[in-house]
């Protein structure tokens, strides 16, 4: 199952979002402010090795981060988590993979793929508002994996059904999936329900 959010915060940005009368810059900042919690617990997932540092009084022991990460957003909702994790993970570098979703089959159709060097040491952490169908998220899984051997992959999604995170953890049971609300299901178009309606109209104002 996936790790979801708590707290009021996270109750009340997810409010926001799924309100129909939520004006643009407004659906903007509560996308920004959840992907900052949502990065907050990705962190608890990587990888740490123990460093010295010398404080002003003595040498102490602390946990730092492991190895480097790339951040990889699915566009174009993707972007709109992008700051976010930034404001987290400063030193990481950013890749970016383009699906587009074929309203026949439901199914993810790639139409850009470049992402920076990824090592044995590398942890990617791939980043989209929504999880629907798992679509999107296994296809980019499937393209990072297949071109790259990173150390791990973590998945943060602001909401996400059932379907998506079951489709994403039958296929990469090894990927963390990292959400703030998972909510009921899909409904015949295979859009999520309650949801927020489509996350990159509203986070681009392209209604």
């Amino acid at each position: 199952m996936a790790t979801v959010l708590k707290g009021a915060m996270v109750g009340t940005y997810v409010a926001s979002l799924r309100d129909a009368a939520t004006p643009t810059p407004v659906f903007r900042d509560c996308v920004h402010n959840l992907g900052v919690l949502l990065a907050a617990e990705v962190q608890r997932l990587l990888p740490t090795t123990a460093t010295t540092v010398r404080t002003p009084l003595e040498d102490t022991t602390c946990d730092v981060l492991d190895g480097s990460v790339v951040i990889v957003p699915i566009l174009r909702a993707g972007l709109g988590l992008l700051p976010a994790f930034l404001s987290v993970f400063p030193n990481a570098t950013v890749g970016f993979v383009g699906l587009r979703r074929n309203e026949s089959t439901l199914q993810a159709d790639e139409y850009y793929y470049n992402v920076p060097p990824i090592t044995a040491s590398t942890t990617v952490i791939v980043i989209d508002p929504m999880l629907a169908t798992g679509g999107s998220l296994t296809a980019a899984l499937a393209r990072l994996t297949a071109r790259h051997q990173p150390r791990s992959i973590v998945a943060a999604c602001v909401i996400a059904a059932p379907e998506g995170i079951a489709a994403v953890q039958g296929a990469y049971p090894d990927v963390p999936v990292v959400v703030a609300s998972v909510d009921r299901g899909l409904n015949d178009n295979g859009y999520i329900v309650p949801g927020l309606g489509d996350a990159g109209d509203r986070l681009f104002g392209t209604l």
